[in-house]
C-alpha cells in the first residue's frame, strides 16, 4: 500500500519569518487568509501565485527565495513581467498597498473610477504620506459626462449611469487629496483600453475586455526593465492621456 509522501517543511519561509519577527497570524490577518493556511504555508504546501507575491513582499524577500522552485518555472517569462493576476480582485490588499508605498519619485493611477482604491482610506494615507515626501501623485479618471464612461458602462453591464455615479463617488472621496501640494485630480474622455497603476517604474496594468467587470479582468504586474519594452509601451500610454486632461472640478 503506497503512502502519501508528505510536504517538506519550507524552511526558507519560516527562517524569513523569523528575521522579520512576524508570527504566521500575523501573515494570516495581512492576507486576509486563516491561520491554519499559512501553517500549511510553512508545512510545505505552495501558496497560489498571488499570496506568494504577496508574502514575500510582506518579508522584504524576493519569491524566489521562498520557493526556488517555482521561481525556476517562472525563469520562461520576460523578465519585467513580475507576476500575472487571473482577477483584479486576487490582487491582495496588501500588494496595492506595498505598491504604491515603494514609489519614491511618481505615482500614477489611470482608470474610470478606480472607486475600489478610493474607497481603501488606508491607501489614501499612502498617496497623501508619498507625495509629503516629495513624490508627484497623478490621478486620471473618467469624465462622469463623457460618452466614453457611459459606454464604459453598458460595456460592463452596469449601465452608463451607474458607472458615473462611480466616478462621481471616487471623485468626492479623492476631494481631500486635492488640498495636498503634490498630488492632482484630473479627467479624461479617452476611449481607456486598460487601467494603468504606476509606482515609479513598476506597473499593475488591469485589462479590460469587453463584458468584463474590471475585477473580473486581469492584472500584469511589469517593472520597466533595458531589454524588455512592455512596461514603456504602458508609460507612454499613460502620459499620452495624461496630456489631454482637465483638471476635476470641486465645489466647496
Amino acid at each position: 500500500m503506497l503512502r502519501k509522501v508528505r510536504p517538506l517543511m519550507n524552511e526558507n519561509l519560516r527562517h524569513a519569518l523569523i528575521r522579520a519577527r512576524l508570527q504566521p497570524v500575523d501573515i494570516a490577518a495581512r492576507l486576509a487568509v486563516d491561520p491554519k493556511t499559512v501553517a500549511r504555508w510553512i508545512s510545505g504546501r505552495i501558496p497560489y501565485p498571488r499570496h506568494r507575491l504577496a508574502v514575500a513582499d510582506l518579508l522584504g524577500v524576493d519569491e524566489g527565495e521562498l520557493w526556488p522552485e517555482q521561481a525556476e518555472g517562472r525563469r520562461m517569462l520576460p523578465g519585467e513581467i513580475k507576476a500575472v493576476y487571473p482577477h483584479r480582485w486576487a490582487v491582495p490588499a496588501e500588494t496595492w498597498r506595498g505598491f504604491f508605498q515603494a514609489a519614491e519619485k511618481e505615482i500614477g493611477i489611470l482608470v474610470y473610477s478606480g472607486l475600489f482604491l478610493a474607497e481603501d482610506a488606508g491607501l489614501l494615507r499612502i498617496l497623501t504620506a508619498r507625495a509629503r515626501e516629495g513624490a508627484r501623485v497623478r490621478i486620471i479618471l473618467g469624465d462622469p459626462d463623457s460618452p466614453q464612461v457611459a459606454a464604459r458602462g453598458v460595456e460592463e453591464c452596469i449601465g452608463g449611469d451607474v458607472m458615473a455615479a462611480r466616478v462621481r463617488n471616487a471623485l468626492a472621496l479623492y476631494r481631500p487629496l486635492q488640498d495636498v501640494e503634490g498630488i492632482e485630480v484630473r479627467l479624461h474622455r479617452t476611449v481607456l483600453y486598460n487601467s494603468i497603476y504606476r509606482a515609479d517604474d513598476s506597473l499593475l496594468v488591469n485589462l479590460h475586455a469587453y463584458g468584463t467587470r474590471a475585477p473580473e479582468a486581469p492584472v500584469i504586474y511589469l517593472t520597466r526593465t533595458e531589454t524588455d519594452n512592455a512596461a514603456m509601451t504602458y508609460l507612454d500610454s499613460f502620459e499620452r492621456v495624461w496630456s489631454s486632461t482637465e483638471p476635476a472640478v470641486h465645489t466647496a
